[in-house]
């Protein structure tokens, strides 16, 4: 990951100014510490922190066209730009950056080219001939992009808030799969794929397809020419990635420089399910496994850091981005630069747990419509951040456009929780890698039962971060929460604690605006709550929130009560999980 910030039309273009942009571009260098790159044209100021991944000794940005009218900055990944560089032949380039291909695009198709990008991106395009410019986000929003007006009619692009919170007036996340035009004057979709419509698919299941697409996703993004590795928590998502990539490393160029055994990562509290997991499956896959602990005081030490850098007040986002910040520091201590991740399967497959109680099949497409929709907020921004805050990339090959395209064509009939056919969570993607001949995991991970991230590195780790809340925040502090946070109000003492470190970075309106709200139980929308009148009295984005369905589900409120004096842990109850995963 890289950082990028650009600014147009400011009225002072002195010195100062030059000096102010350098210093809020600072703020990013976390993101890209191998090289500060800075383009003023008049009132138009182009800058960049760049992570070195591909091709690190030519490609410092920003980059150019021939006659350098046309200067991009990026963040991102291209991962077809051998092809497309084809394509452009007529074309000088001047390094082997993927992103370079950009600005030529820019020049052959004029805006209408962001569609043939095949990759994950942000950038910022200028075009000193009309001194026009466009900036465009990837299609689900798997890199953060932020856009803000200044008091003195400007217009800012920054890749993380704290870029341009302080100088603008008013700013948004940047909404992905779109587009803004300085010559149209606004923002327009450039990502229209038929699921967007939210309409029921009828595309038959067919597991090969399905299977071969999610391998060449995995594949195109060992595209590098650094250390890399797979962040490997053990579950069905992450164990998949680490599969195919141990299948198919050997036949990258990657392997060339960095070997054909495959490095995996995992972290978690001493004895958790996780590292348990991981490590099962890493002898399995024959990785050279990494596996780190940490403790819950570390991970509450941690939690004012881990805010400023993914700059949400959300709850599960918070919870999950932790152990994912404190791995990353630790996989950067060892020079690796890049790492592929599992983010996106839970929601292109419905593999939450409250999806169990989806109604129907046309209820179940809808929410993972939804679900896709809203990653950039959650998931991806997770993804992005925690990692880039230590200067690492994360890929997420479920997250693929092609891959999804297909996934979400499947007819949602076969997606849909049955137990009475063994089919659990996510059952079309373990079926599709359930290969007799030649596996690519054994049975029981392949048809694990899912942890969410912030479960799955170990169930005191929640405990501990509400019990360190209930020690911060008073019940008369959260009573009259409504006074003090008017705007998506916290309803526990742990939203909270978290709403007060962001506030104290984020002080303004439009800050806190780009937090998405509502209630949610087991990390559904608000319209799924629906589903199962009890998930009302237990509104907490943990798994094991979804009362009677996960192994470990936490007990009803009156029932943890009544017995809080006899035990403080979640006490197992027999449920539709257990079932599903007893037929399997």
């Amino acid at each position: 990951m890289c950082g990028i910030l650009a600014v147009f039309g400011c009225i002072d273009n002195s010195q100062a100014k030059r000096s102010r942009i350098i210093e809020l571009s600072r703020r990013l260098r976390h993101r890209g510490p191998d090289w500060s790159g800075l383009h003023c044209h008049g009132n138009c100021y182009l800058a960049h922190q760049r992570l070195a991944i591909v091709d690190p000794a030519s490609g410092d940005q920003p980059l150019y066209n021939e006659d350098k009218t046309v200067i991009v900055t990026v963040n991102g990944e291209i991962y077809n730009h051998k092809q497309l560089r084809e394509k452009l032949k007529s074309h000088q380039f001047r390094t082997g950056s993927d992103c370079e291909v950009i600005a030529h695009l820019y020049e052959e198709h004029g805006e209408e080219f962001v569609d043939m990008l095949d990759g994950m991106f942000s950038f910022v395009l200028l075009d000193t001939k009309d001194n026009s410019y466009i900036a465009a986000r990837d299609a689900i929003g798997v890199t953060p992009l932020y856009m803000g007006w200044g008091l003195d009619g400007s217009i800012w692009f920054a890749s993380e808030m704290k870029a341009l919170s302080d100088d603008c007036e008013r700013f948004i996340s940047f909404p992905p799969g779109h587009i803004y035009s300085s010559k149209q004057g606004g923002l327009r979709r450039w990502y229209n794929p038929p699921w967007f419509l939210e309409q029921t698919p009828s595309s038959s299941y067919d597991p090969i397809v399905l299977r071969k697409a999610f391998e060449k996703a995995v594949f195109k993004r060992l595209m590098t020419d650094v250390p890399f590795g797979v962040l490997l928590s053990g579950g069905l998502d992450s164990s998949l990635v680490a599969a195919v990539a141990c299948r198919y490393l050997a036949e990258s160029e990657a392997a060339c420089q960095w070997g054909s055994q495959l490095h995996t990562f995992c972290i978690g509290l001493e004895s958790s399910p996780d590292l348990k997991a991981a490590r099962e499956v890493a002898d399995y896959l024959g990785t050279r496994h990494h596996e780190f602990h940490f403790t819950v005081q570390e991970g509450i030490d941690a939690l004012e850091e881990v805010i400023y850098h993914i700059e949400t007040y959300d709850v599960t986002t918070i919870r999950a981005s932790t152990p994912m910040f404190l791995m990353s520091r630790k996989i950067k201590s060892l020079g690796v630069k890049m790492v592929l991740s599992g983010e996106g399967s839970d929601e292109i497959f419905g593999g939450y747990l409250y999806f169990h109680k989806a109604p129907n099949k046309e209820e179940f497409h809808q929410e993972t419509c939804q679900k896709i929709k809203a990653l950039h907020l959650y998931d991806c921004l997770r993804a992005n951040k925690s990692t880039s805050a230590w200067g690492v990339e994360a890929r997420v090959p479920f997250l693929d456009k092609e891959f999804i395209n297909i996934a979400m064509s499947i007819d949602p009939e076969w997606k849909m929780i049955r137990p009475d056919l063994g089919r659990i969570e996510k059952w079309v993607l373990r079926n599709a890698f359930d290969d007799v001949q030649k596996p690519y995991l054994p049975k029981h991970i392949l048809y694990r039962q899912k942890e969410q991230f912030s479960d799955g590195v170990g169930y005191s780790w929640i405990d501990g971060l509400k019990d360190h809340a209930n020690k911060q925040v008073t019940d008369a502090m959260l009573t009259h929460a409504s006074f003090i946070y008017p705007e998506n109000t916290p309803t526990t003492k742990e939203a909270y604690c978290y709403r007060t470190i962001f506030e104290k970075f984020f002080p303004k309106n439009a800050a806190r605006s780009t937090v998405p709200g509502g209630p949610s139980v087991a990390c559904s929308t608000a319209k799924a709550v629906e589903w199962d009148a009890a998930w009302s009295k237990n509104l907490d984005p943990s798994g094991r929130a979804a009362l009677g369905i996960h192994s470990a589900a936490y007990e009803e409120a009156v029932d943890a009560k009544n017995k809080s004096s006899l035990s403080g842990s979640p006490k197992k109850l027999q449920g539709v999980g257990e079932k599903a995963s007893a037929v399997v």
